[in-house]
């Protein structure tokens, strides 16, 4: 019996490859993932990272770029965009890229990437958004509550967080994300 060659598929094998690194580096961070676990759960091998990506930083980069990712919504509704993203993550184990920048901040790249996608992606949108005094200030406590709340979900796994119909979710946070921003 002679072994067919399989197909190569240049573009599948790239999305495997983001897909598996999105999950490695929101479960264990980015000093936590290597490159052969990677290549591992993408079933290619790990020379193919560094063919497609670079390096390993170039990879993370590039996975980290869809948590900053909300450019085509309109700014009132990216407070419940980015729950609905963080509430959707949860149920798929978490792997929303959010998670890997957390995990990662203690790479000081992936905390300064974590900080200006906070802050230039939606924290500034968030006080445009804000009305009264100290905008900048309830900005960023709406932004913590998004983090806390993408945490208890999918990390920390609190009773009545991670039961919650999601649907039950947005509407407390909907009426906390008004408050926050006094609308």
């Amino acid at each position: 019996m002679v072994d067919t060659p399989r197909r190569r598929d240049r573009a599948a094998t790239r999305a495997a490859l983001l897909d598996a690194a999105r999950r490695q580096f929101a479960a264990r961070g980015f000093d936590g993932a290597s490159v052969r676990d990677i290549a591992g759960a993408a079933g290619v091998d790990p020379a193919l990272i560094f063919r497609y990506f670079g390096s390993k930083q170039a990879l993370f980069e590039e996975c980290a770029e869809a948590a900053g990712a909300a450019d085509d919504v309109a700014p009132e509704d990216l407070p419940v965009r980015l729950l609905r993203d963080v509430l959707g993550a949860a149920e798929q184990d978490g792997d929303h890229p959010l998670m890997a920048l957390l995990r990662s901040s203690g790479h000081e790249q992936a905390r300064l990437r974590l900080h200006r996608q906070m802050c230039e992606g939606f924290l500034d949108t968030f006080a445009e958004l804000a009305v009264g005094p100290r905008a900048q200030l309830r900005a960023e406590l709406l932004g913590a509550l998004l983090l806390g709340i993408s945490v208890q979900r999918s990390v920390v796994r609190t009773p009545a967080l991670t039961a919650a119909d999601p649907a039950d979710v947005e509407e407390v946070f909907t009426a906390m994300a008004a408050a926050a921003l006094g609308a």
